[in-house]
């Protein structure tokens, strides 16, 4: 409820919120119903997903009516403002599909998860930065297919235009599934990186992608989610642009 909560205090901008509940008994609709906002509409996944993302972000984004979409998980917060913000960076480059900016994570995990989370997202900022010198496609493209990713999924708010032309999130990737959309989101409609806090990310114990110390299992679950994402550009782009890409972003992007 947080996450909704943060949203509809969103202020200068028009709100639709679709919550899509994932959960085997629904227990998120009594609490929507509580709110009695007419903003807000609430839906029901009838073959919960079992936690794939993928699926239940393609459930909800089709029923959206707006210009503009954001994916926000639940356990996530957008600060004060952050919409209008947006909103203004979508009018000042309307050529761009895609507008992120920077990642606070906080919690109640141990310190040194949060400094971990920290340096992390600090890191991503500032190549994030960097990037944005090269135009609004190829660099950020680049360091999603090649390197660490630089957003996470509730980071970036996207065109609904742009998300209509790459169809959605990826169902058969589970991990790094918001790596893949918004790599193809950049490649086709470009980016615009806001130098001003776009979320509040709340971490977990040990982070499910960023844990110095991550388990095995979930390791090779990253590990083959960042394959697949290869493997479908390097089919859809072609040989000469995947490995142009991938040479620019380990020599150029890297040294920068």
């Amino acid at each position: 409820m947080e996450a909704v909560a943060s949203v509809l205090r969103q202020t200068d901008v028009t709100l639709e919120v679709i919550v899509v509940d994932d959960c085997p008994d629904g227990s998120a609709q009594l609490n929507i119903e509580r709110l009695r906002d007419r903003r807000v509409t609430y839906m029901r996944n009838p073959r919960p997903s079992g936690g794939v993302p993928s699926v239940v972000r393609n459930l909800g984004w089709p029923r959206g009516k707006g210009t503009f979409m954001h994916f926000l998980d639940d356990d996530d917060i957008v600060p004060q403002g952050h919409y209008r913000a947006v909103k203004a960076a979508f009018q000042q480059y309307p050529d761009v599909g895609l507008v992120f900016g920077r990642i606070e994570p906080f919690g109640v995990g141990p310190t040194a998860q949060l400094q971990e989370e920290r340096r992390y997202f600090a890191d991503a900022a500032r190549r994030a930065s960097i990037s944005g010198r090269f135009g609004t496609r190829w660099a950020f493209t680049g360091r999603m297919l090649f390197e660490k990713a630089i957003l996470v999924c509730s980071a970036g708010v996207v065109r609904s235009e742009c998300l209509v032309r790459v169809q959605g999130f990826d169902p058969n990737i589970r991990l790094m599934e918001d790596a893949d959309f918004y790599a193809r989101v950049m490649r086709t409609c470009g980016a615009y990186f806001l130098d001003r806090v776009a979320l509040r990310y709340r971490i977990g114990s040990p982070s499910l992608m960023h844990s110095p110390d991550p388990n095995p299992c979930q390791l090779r679950e990253q590990r083959l989610g960042h394959k697949k994402m290869q493997l479908k550009y390097r089919k859809e782009r072609g040989f000469i642009e995947f490995y142009s890409l991938a040479l620019f972003a380990r020599s150029i992007l890297k040294i920068m």
